[in-house]
């Protein structure tokens, strides 16, 4: 690293890390998971320096066995881009290759290919599929990059990000949105699509002083992508599909997050950050503080007048504000490229403030707001942000404190998050076919028919999987009971496919499976019989489901290097002289029964490091069974 174009110590330091310890007359090169997490000290402790010479970190082979460790279990590996080339043949040859085209600078970044899946709109949304040697790049370039900038982006970033979710944003509005008047629901047209790469780069460029990496990068972006057979030029936007593109577009959307908070500071400059006392609701305390004594006391009718006296007051006390709401400040979160800005301040605050976020992405980041998302919105009202509806109540309900015994409006002005129902769950039960909805609009539950084929055991973990996913996801909605009703709707389904299925009725099925009260389907396993029924409502109802983790890690050795490492065929069990590699397959349920097949079945892997003979044999006996083992779907 550099700064001010001087080699500083920082730089020497980096220089050690990524350098060679010296034992006698061998020389021993450290591993690459100290030189990530020596980058993200530096970047932590020095957050205005810049980095320089990281080109020479793409050239170091164990960074590829951990960028392989990360994509491979994903299914995508398996996934072709516009050539046969995917996780399948992975071992050192396959990373030497890579690695001379690196340092002789013959590597090119292949155009991705162009697929579509829908929206919830109705709309397609483009994807991008790259190869895997791009795949397996874009990753070891996504680590350095992760070290170098996870320590310079803003808490209020929660998209794609380690150790942040949808969850956390849900907790920072929940923490710093309450008693908001006004929130601003923030939109961006197209926002992977019209990213302008010279902006990109200049961005990098401010950071990262390394003219090498910044082209390869720019080869990403610029590779293009095919179509029907067509090549197409990109002249903006990352491809969203590829591995480094969350990165880069945090990366970009932080020159948002920063503008923003020098709006809130300007907004908030001169406020001491509070709301005025109201002086007729410290009246009102005095006047109760006042009673309170005279009534300890009193006697007979003037003890009950003065109690009577103290209630009309106090039922003024709960209908007066304690304080004034003069505040100027404003609250920030953003998840991907949506985002809310809750504004402690009028309406016409929120138009300026709307207008000075709209003028700073269209000049500084070539972005544009959407109109028809963007919108000012009262916080009384409910907002939709990652499927939740959020709003501030202004509950009345008095509840009793445990501490004081008082009565207080302690629900007024907090943040209450709800499910949509009639927009989020019903659609999801309908694309799933577990129910039909009838012309009234009420809901039926049916049979699915897919699923009669697969084990009555199969059956209700497929149904847990999807109950357990939207009730964890709602787990702290305010009216989270209602989503008993969902899983209601669900049992049945269930239940109707399994009676479907054995050509039974629902009692039948329920009586088949009786258990204590409820019902269960039996299942063997290695130690014995054991049961599988429905997940329960209250299972899922709890602390906030979150990917958060205590410690960073931008990488950990995992046994597949290992595995790779020791250059011991897992199949004819002979240690070779060659490099082994890596074979593969999506599903363990569609081997035969091979010979090479029953080993990766015992084994329980989806990978069987082979020596070079024995992967040509597996590899030319797999070639009738390719659709079936390597390629059973495109994305």
């Amino acid at each position: 690293m550099a700064k001010g174009g001087s080699q500083s110590l920082l730089d020497i330091k980096l220089m050690r890390e990524e350098g060679l310890n010296t034992m006698g007359n061998n020389t021993i090169a450290k591993p690459s998971t100290e030189i990530l997490e020596r980058l993200r000290e530096c970047s932590t402790e020095h957050k205005d320096e810049v980095f320089t010479r990281l080109y020479r970190y793409l050239l170091r082979e164990d960074i590829y066995i951990a960028a392989y460790q990360n994509i491979y279990a994903n299914g995508g590996a398996m996934t072709k881009g516009i050539d046969n080339d995917t996780a399948v043949g992975f071992g050192f040859d396959y990373v030497h290759d890579l690695i001379r085209e690196l340092k002789s600078g013959t590597y090119r970044a292949k155009p991705v290919r162009r697929v579509y899946i829908p929206k919830k709109n109705g709309k397609m949304r483009p994807l991008g599929v790259p190869s895997f040697r791009d795949k397996l790049l874009q990753d070891v370039i996504r680590m350095y990059l992760e070290a170098i900038y996870e320590p310079l982006f803003d808490d209020c970033s929660h998209g794609f990000r380690p150790g942040k979710s949808c969850h956390t944003a849900f907790a920072q509005i929940r923490k710093t949105f309450n008693a908001v008047p006004w929130i601003i629901e923030g939109d961006i047209s197209r926002c992977f699509d019209d990213i302008d790469h010279d902006i990109l780069i200049g961005i990098l460029g401010r950071k990262i002083r390394d003219d090498r990496l910044l082209q390869v990068i720019r080869q990403f972006l610029k590779a293009g992508y095919m179509e029907d057979w067509d090549f197409h030029e990109t002249y903006s936007g990352a491809a969203q599909g590829g591995i480094i593109s969350p990165i880069l577009m945090n990366i970009y959307m932080n020159e948002l997050d920063k503008a923003v908070r020098a709006v809130g500071e300007w907004f908030s400059a001169g406020s001491d950050g509070r709301n005025k006392a109201n002086n007729r609701y410290a009246y009102l305390r005095s006047r109760i503080t006042a009673l309170d004594r005279k009534i300890v006391g009193a006697e007979g009718s003037c003890r009950r007048a003065l109690l009577d006296e103290r209630r009309s007051i106090e039922k003024q006390l709960r209908q007066t504000p304690s304080r004034i709401p003069t505040m100027k400040k404003i609250c920030y979160v953003r998840y991907a490229d949506d985002w809310l800005i809750g504004v402690h301040g009028s309406k016409a605050d929120c138009e300026q403030i709307k207008s000075l976020v709209s003028q700073f992405l269209k000049q500084e980041l070539h972005l544009t707001l959407s109109e028809e998302k963007t919108l000012i919105t009262h916080s009384d009202r409910k907002i939709r942000f990652l499927g939740y509806d959020i709003s501030v109540t202004r509950s009345q309900q008095l509840r009793r404190s445990v501490k004081t015994g008082r009565l207080s409006r302690s629900l007024y002005k907090h943040v209450v998050f709800s499910v949509p129902m009639e927009d989020k769950i019903v659609p999801y039960m309908l694309s799933k076919k577990a129910v039909i909805q009838r012309p009234d609009g009420t809901l039926r539950p049916r049979a699915r028919t897919e699923l009669f084929f697969a084990r009555d055991d199969e059956i209700v973990r497929t149904y847990n999987s999807e109950i357990r996913g939207i009730l964890n996801y709602y787990n702290k909605a305010g009216n989270y009971h209602k989503l008993g009703y969902f899983r209601y709707l669900m049992e049945y389904s269930c239940l109707y496919t399994l009676a479907r299925k054995h050509n039974k009725s629902v009692r039948q099925i329920i009586r088949m499976y009786a258990d204590n009260g409820s019902w269960s389907v039996p299942y063997k396993t290695k130690t014995g019989t054991k049961r599988i029924g429905l997940v329960s409502l209250d299972s899922c109802k709890g602390s906030w489901v979150s990917d958060s983790i205590k410690e960073y890690q931008p990488y950990r050795v995992r046994e597949l290097w290992r595995r790779i490492s020791r250059n011991d065929c897992e199949y004819c069990g002979v240690h070779s002289e060659k490099h082994c590699k890596v074979f593969q397959v999506r599903r363990l349920k569609d081997l035969g029964t091979e010979p090479w097949a029953v080993t990766m079945k015992r084994m329980r892997r989806k990978t069987l490091v082979v020596c070079p003979a024995c992967y040509n044999i597996i590899h030319n006996a797999c070639i009738p069974q390719a659709p079936r083992l390597m390629e059973s779907r495109m994305h």
